[in-house]
């Protein structure tokens, strides 16, 4: 087999980085090019033709499955889905044979999914993927909603406690921990933005900035900045930076 033309697509620079590190390893792969947005994968994918689509589920405006509809799952490359989503959506993975790799991507994991997507450009794999894309996103839009959290384990002092997710105004990633600004209280818990983002219920809470969750019931204002950027005023006088890149998608959602 030649060369596999890869795309990369994935809304966080350090993973894209992680991503493409990955990828110079191996002897036999042509990065076609990086997307950090569903939007502009669609269109690498119409016009670069890749071989490979290393995709992350969890994205702004356009999410993953969004990319495969917006394609159509009989034009799609063959697919490593890259994602922090629960055990529902693991086993519905699993259950269609399509590769993916949890975040943290780990070396070892993600060459045993590149070689099964190369066994699998090598096959005449059309039909059966084509079928397997449909019934994965089936299965995933019916169960949408039924397994995101409620409530968030919450460790400090010794003790333990539970915070009901709308208690919560906004979060920020800080290294590997996450800030929970809850009105004057703020709390630390494990993880990344991504994982978390993955199990609230996204009708609540949107990215609106990679390092940025925001509770939309929790909003009062949205203001522009001088420089075309926006800044999200919150009830409790807070106010939230807003990135270009999240604010289409930001301001779809207000609407609703």
């Amino acid at each position: 087999m030649g060369t596999i033309r890869t795309l990369v697509v994935d809304d966080e620079a350090a993973a894209r980085r992680r991503l493409r590190r990955f990828l110079d390893e191996l002897p036999d792969v042509e990065v076609v090019g990086e997307c950090e947005d569903g939007r502009e994968a669609v269109a690498c994918i119409e016009g670069r033709a890749p071989d490979l689509l290393l995709l992350d589920v969890q994205m702004p405006g356009l999410d993953g499955f969004g990319v495969i509809e917006r394609v159509g799952a009989g034009k799609v490359p063959a697919v490593i889905f890259v994602t922090a989503y629960d055990e529902f959506a693991l086993r519905a993975f699993e259950a269609h044979a399509l590769d993916y790799i949890l975040k943290p991507v780990e070396r070892e994991r993600f060459r045993d999914a590149y070689e099964h997507a190369r066994t699998q450009i090598g096959n005449a794999r059309a039909a059966r993927l084509d079928r397997r894309l449909h019934s994965l996103l089936d299965e995933l839009r019916d169960g949408a909603g039924q397994h995101r959290v409620s409530r968030l384990e919450i460790r400090s002092s010794g003790r333990t406690f539970f915070m009901r997710v709308e208690e919560i105004d906004w979060v920020g990633a800080a290294d590997n921990y996450l800030e929970l600004h809850a009105g004057r209280e703020t709390h630390l818990i494990r993880g990344t933005l991504s994982q978390l983002e993955a199990r609230l219920d996204p009708r609540m809470f949107v990215r609106i900035h990679r390092s940025t969750l925001a509770n939309l019931e929790r909003v009062k204002e949205l203001r522009p900045l001088f420089n075309k950027d926006h800044v999200l005023l919150m009830r409790d006088g807070t106010q939230l930076t807003v990135s270009r890149t999240y604010y289409e998608h930001l301001l779809t959602r207000l609407r609703e």
